[in-house]
């Protein structure tokens, strides 16, 4: 199992670590700060700095461990490697991370809709809910009191609880889908006492960070579906 630094750190922007495994591109670490793919958060880049430096394409999650695809083949299990996050982007996805989750927030309170689906992107993010009717009007008064929200600059923590006791917050997912089954441990995210969710993503750590949000349009996408598209 790979330790995930980023659950405990989300501004660690370099750290150390050893070589588990290498196939191919794909190294394995003992430890990483790089975010894999998942929950609509798209995967970090950077690079792995050893005796060269390699640019780390992509990086996903199989079977516990964090697996990162590098442009060149040469490191080797055991080697120490230094890695380096791409801190532009990540902060980017950070904002826009947080912000997503007042949204959904904003969007419960008002209509009781859920997270159909979500895309978190450095540009354009999106938002799908569990919704009949989204028109412009009503779509730009949820992004408007949202930014209400974000301009309290309310902090934001994590923590971690077992699911047991978790599931006992209400509407601590929001999910359509529900939580993945299994899972013996949840990390809860809070934003102040506006918001709290079960999410293993990065988070900034006061919503001044994101600044504003903006509207960009709606897309109906089936029965009860509709989608939200807004950019930092």
């Amino acid at each position: 199992m790979t330790e995930l630094l980023y659950l405990q750190d989300s501004y660690l922007k370099e750290f150390e670590a050893t070589i588990t495994g290498v196939e191919g591109r794909l190294v394995a670490l003992d430890k990483t700060a790089f975010y894999p793919s998942g929950g609509g958060q798209p995967c970090d880049f950077g690079s792995l700095v050893g005796e060269y430096t390699y640019k780390v394409l992509s990086v996903k999650k199989i079977s516990g461990q964090v697996v990162h695809e590098v442009d060149k083949e040469g490191l080797k299990a055991g080697d120490k490697i230094k890695g380096r996050i791409d801190w532009e982007r990540r902060y980017k996805l950070m904002r826009a991370h947080t912000a997503s989750h007042i949204l959904s927030e904003v969007l419960f309170r008002a209509e009781g809709c859920l997270c159909t689906g979500n895309q978190l992107d450095i540009g354009t993010c999106r938002e799908d809910i569990s919704i009949q009717e989204l028109n412009e009007e009503k779509a730009r008064g949820f992004i408007a009191e949202t930014n209400k929200i974000i301009s309290k600059d309310l902090p934001i923590a994590a923590q971690f609880m077992p699911t047991e006791e978790a599931l006992k917050i209400p509407q601590v997912c929001k999910l359509a889908k529900g939580l993945p089954p299994g899972l013996k441990e949840l990390r809860i995210v809070s934003i102040g006492d506006f918001d709290i969710q079960a999410d293993g993503g990065t988070h900034v750590k006061q919503t001044s960070e994101i600044g504003e949000i903006k509207y960009i349009g709606t897309e109906n996408k089936g029965k009860n579906n509709r989608r939200l598209y807004f950019s930092l």
